[in-house]
């Protein structure tokens, strides 16, 4: 193959692309042309251009990151990159499969309706961290917020905070229970809170609880069952859904998780 710069309609035949698609890629510095005409702006590129090209291409069929498919064409070894898209493409498809069977048992056995109880829940003072998300960047979000909360001395699990009507992006957190003695090292308050993190207390009183098993991605189900209880029962919900992690999502398979899914109670206070 000759090592001559080509003009981008020959090297978009090349690589079986289109112009605009590398324009794009120009664009989003994925791609630079090897030479820019200073008089016409036309781009040309080299034939051993070709390759980052096609995995470029490649890359964005799966939905990569454009991050992650920067540094995977500028790694010398590409394994450990191209490793983590693999491995977020097998949790993708497990994700995927998991929503089918439970689209499956929705269409087929109908809506859930979880029992319900009415637990009376003490105020605690946490170590909260917050951040944002949208539906779909939810774990993404709370494993930010996991990040800040790892020096946090709670022997409890965490507990997750959503609203109940979320829109496009809305407001997450999780709080980590802090001691209710503090140690003769900490302050008068008890211990400090890591930075990215605020010391709050979370209010007691009445919830609507039910427990969910499985994916952290299907607790929805039983928030809708929560809202059905509350509806059926003429209770009022109150705007924060409270999810506590029972299980070690590091040690415990997805099918297996356990959840304390709680609505408070407004009417009940």
């Amino acid at each position: 193959m000759s090592e001559d710069l080509l003009p981008i309609g020959r090297f978009a035949r090349l690589c079986r692309l289109s112009v605009k698609r590398l324009r794009h890629y120009d664009d989003l510095g994925l791609l630079a042309p090897a030479r820019v005409d200073p008089a016409s702006g036309y781009r040309y590129y080299r034939p051993d251009q070709a390759r980052d090209a096609l995995a470029i291409g490649l890359l964005r069929t799966l939905d990569v990151p454009l991050p992650m498919i920067a540094r995977t064409l500028a790694e010398d070894d590409p394994t450990g990159p191209l490793t983590e898209v693999r491995d977020r493409q097998a949790a993708e498809l497990a994700r995927r499969r998991r929503a089918l069977d439970v689209l499956e048992r929705l269409l087929t056995e109908g809506l859930p309706a979880p029992p319900v109880t009415v637990v009376d829940e003490p105020a605690r003072t946490v170590a909260i961290a917050r951040d944002t998300a949208s539906l779909d960047e939810i774990g993404p979000a709370m494993g930010r917020c996991v990040a800040r909360l790892l020096d946090v001395p709670s022997t409890e699990p965490m507990i997750g905070l959503f609203p109940l009507d979320p829109t496009e992006e809305f407001p997450v957190a999780l709080a980590a229970v802090l001691p209710d003695a503090p140690d003769a090292a900490d302050g008068p308050d008890g211990p400090d809170v890591p930075p990215g993190t605020r010391r709050e207390v979370l209010p007691g009183g009445p919830f609507a609880t039910a427990v969910h098993v499985g994916p952290f991605d299907q607790v929805g189900l039983v928030v809708h069952g929560l809202l059905a209880w509350c509806a059926d029962h003429g209770h009022t919900p109150g705007g924060t859904t409270r999810e506590t992690y029972l299980a070690d999502p590091e040690r415990t398979p997805p099918e297996d998780l356990v959840t304390r899914v709680q609505i408070p109670l407004e009417d009940e206070r």
